[in-house]
């Protein structure tokens, strides 16, 4: 009875020390799938803020008076336009703030790309949206085109409004 109360005891601490050896193992594989991830976002921010750049300087460069620029930090990289107009009618003065911009915040534990953007014409809120999906799911080509999506349509826009 003895020796098979030693040899059950035995098995189970190997089985526990497996356990924790596959736990050790399993961590050390997420820590490697979360720098992974870091490591595929900022490869994916770097490209898709260059993109928004060119975007934004595009629509700037269709307006005289809009002035540029770049945006990074807490709220994401990325890039602005903007301008700020006096207008005079009947006597009176008014200030019309437009503004377009789009940045990729940065990495978060929710391991999604986000794509943010606000529009306002002539102190009008046009858009204040966000669009996120799981990094691993992330293309870089659907992105380009949401970003130049919503350049088209704030240019649109503007040039209605500004006729």
């Amino acid at each position: 009875m003895s020796d098979d109360f030693n040899a059950r005891l035995e098995s189970a601490i190997e089985r526990g020390k497996n356990l924790a050896s596959r736990k050790a193992s399993a961590e050390r594989q997420q820590e490697m799938t979360t720098e992974e991830m870091k490591r595929l976002h900022g490869s994916l921010r770097l490209s898709l803020s260059e993109r928004i750049e060119q975007a934004i300087h595009r629509v700037a460069d269709h307006f005289p008076g809009f002035r540029t620029e770049s945006l990074f930090g807490e709220g994401g990289w990325g890039s602005a336009c903007y301008r700020d107009d006096l207008r005079i009618e009947a006597g009176k003065r008014s200030n019309q703030y437009s503004r377009l911009e789009i940045a990729i915040p940065g990495y978060s534990d929710l391991q999604v790309l986000e794509l943010r953007g606000k529009a306002t014409i002539m102190n009008r809120e046009l858009f204040n949206r966000n669009h996120f999906v799981p990094i691993a799911e992330a293309s870089e080509e659907a992105f380009e085109r949401l970003i130049d999506a919503w350049a088209i349509e704030y240019a649109e826009v503007y040039a209605a409004k500004s006729s």
